[in-house]
């Protein structure tokens, strides 16, 4: 990306020739200001640019200081805003068409340390045991202190084949651990499917992507077909989900609603507002549902648990959520560079903010996966990573009034494929179960709670 001169030399005679308009009356003499202030910001950032160029003990170029001033101010803002030079835009796309080359981490930055929020199924860094809140204090010699998010992950990913050490601070432990990891084409399977009883299924969503959708449809209908009989009930499990793409999350939620808001966003400019609905061609409301969730499911996922939730639709399951409510957009500049920005907050159908607090869920039931047997579950447990921990996260704010027209990848072996859950070492799915199993008499037992004497 090139800043050239002749542009910034434009921009401050365009501040100065707002700040000398003068056309009367309070309102005007308000902008006045604001421009005035402005001018005046602008003229202290090209003192110090000029500063650092001549005094600076190596020569550094225009180009450079603006880019990391640039760097520096979307930093300033929050956790999820952040400038994407070309190498990291082109690192960023890859997400969503779910594979790339690299460790298969999910990471997030806490107190300025990078740290885990979760690892990804059946990736490099899962099978070598990283676990969420793991803090990974270097990338091979260099600590990662302060380094930016992106720039991390740039570091992290790779071409197939190669290898990398990372070093993790994990609480509970004396000292850091050296873990050496091998990268991998991370091909991200964004659903799977069991038949966990006759009757009784699960479908596990890893990350919102392009394709999502279409196989949570797919495989409901595989797994009436294996059961031989309509679903009697069905476990949806979006825990250590980082999220992905909204569009998904709302097809995701259409399938099991019929009707009513999904979920809508609110931001400074009218095109951040939008309000998205449930259709009722193609829903499957004929069964109940539980929902699995945990610190590690955030964004798309808290939509989905907070859609079905509000609805009723489904019952939630599992422990507080990650909270991260705001939506990024990504906006591109010139030569293939681009600013990632939060541009507004999502909300739930009732009106709910999630951020910084998550989706609560209808049963709190605290669960870990299998862990040493030298580490506890309050250890595991502590280490969750929610937006709330996050430096300049943003606070919840007043839910906006509602206006009166609202209405209510594919794994790379064939074991991956196979491989199943078991239900008889994860509680909170066992407890899902049971609860699925016994749905109707529990109906009847509140349908004759709530009837009158």
């Amino acid at each position: 990306m090139r800043f050239r001169g002749q542009t910034l030399t434009t921009l401050l005679l365009a501040c100065a020739i707002t700040s000398a308009l003068w056309l009367g009356g309070r309102s005007v003499a308000r902008v006045s200001a604001i421009a005035q202030e402005t001018y005046e910001n602008i003229e202290a950032f090209t003192n110090v640019l000029a500063l650092v160029q001549k005094t600076y003990v190596d020569e550094v170029t225009t180009g450079q200081l603006i880019e990391g001033a640039i760097t520096g101010m979307l930093a300033a803002l929050d956790p999820h805003s952040a400038y994407l030079p070309p190498q990291l835009y082109d690192e960023l796309q890859v997400d969503t068409r779910g594979s790339f080359g690299g460790l298969g981490i999910e990471i997030t930055m806490r107190d300025n340390i990078l740290t885990v929020v979760s690892p990804i199924e059946d990736t490099p860094a899962q099978r070598a045991g990283i676990m969420p809140g793991d803090q990974i204090v270097k990338i091979e010699d260099e600590y990662t202190k302060d380094m930016p998010l992106l720039e991390a992950v740039k570091r992290m990913r790779g071409p197939e084949g190669t290898s990398i050490t990372i070093s993790v601070r994990r609480e509970g432990l004396p000292s850091i651990l050296d873990v050496k990891l091998v990268r991998e084409i991370v091909r991200i399977k964004s659903v799977r499917k069991q038949l966990l009883e006759p009757g009784y299924g699960y479908l596990r969503v890893a990350q919102f992507q392009e394709r999502t959708a279409n196989d949570l449809q797919r495989y409901l209908d595989d797994l009436e077909e294996e059961s031989g009989k309509k679903l009697s009930g069905l476990v949806l499990d979006l825990r250590n989900n980082p999220g992905g793409l909204l569009t998904q999350a709302v097809r995701v939620s259409d399938l099991f609603l019929d009707s009513g808001m999904v979920v809508y966003t609110d931001g400074r400019l009218e095109n951040q507002q939008h309000k998205y609905y449930a259709r009722k061609n193609g829903s499957r409301t004929d069964f109940p549902m539980i929902v699995l969730v945990n610190s590690g499911s955030a964004s798309a996922s808290e939509i989905v648990a907070g859609a079905l939730q509000d609805h009723k639709r489904a019952l939630v399951l599992g422990t507080q959520t990650f909270g991260k409510g705001s939506v990024q957009t990504i906006l591109p500049l010139e030569e293939n560079s681009a600013i990632r920005l939060t541009t507004a907050r999502y909300y739930t159908p009732n009106g709910r903010s999630i951020q910084a607090t998550g989706i609560t869920p209808d049963i709190i039931m605290e669960f870990v996966a299998p862990i040493p047997n030298d580490e506890d579950d309050d250890t595991k447990a502590s280490r969750a990573i929610r937006e709330e921990n996050l430096p300049r996260h943003f606070e919840q704010q007043q839910t906006p009034q509602k206006k009166p027209d609202d209405k209510s990848s594919e794994d790379s072996t064939d074991a991956v494929l196979k491989r199943q859950v078991d239900v008889e070492r994860d509680p909170q799915l066992r407890r899902a179960l049971e609860l699925l199993k016994s749905w109707n008499v529990f109906k009847t037992v509140v349908a004759s709670s709530n009837t009158p004497d």
